[in-house]
């Protein structure tokens, strides 16, 4: 990282606090990829216990604060406008949250 100068201040360009569209776009991706990771990472577990009614061994304690987690999340993501926060917070509420009410159903 480049040293900050007087005349950083002079010339944004110069400045590394400033991003090139490029860089802006690559930061993005990067948040998509991860959301997409993170969110499709509860879909294997939503099938399997949609299709086994099984909820035996998943923690009610642990999916309450996950979905409670993942509600911040989304409001954060709203609020700032981070694009990749609301798309996979909002994805990843319908699958957690799911597992959330089949173990409040099947116990």
């Amino acid at each position: 990282m480049g040293r900050l100068t007087r005349s950083s201040f002079a010339n944004p360009s110069s400045n590394r606090c400033y991003k090139t569209d490029m860089e802006q776009l690559a930061i993005k991706l990067l948040g998509f990829a991860a959301a997409t990771c993170t969110t499709l990472a509860y879909a294997p577990q939503f099938v399997k216990v949609w299709r086994t009614r099984s909820t035996e061994d998943i923690s009610l304690g642990m999916f309450l604060v996950m979905v409670l987690g993942i509600l911040l999340w989304l409001l954060y993501g709203l609020l700032s406008g981070d694009a990749p926060l609301i798309v996979a917070n909002a994805i990843t509420i319908v699958l957690a949250g799911g597992i959330l009410l089949m173990k409040l159903k099947y116990g």
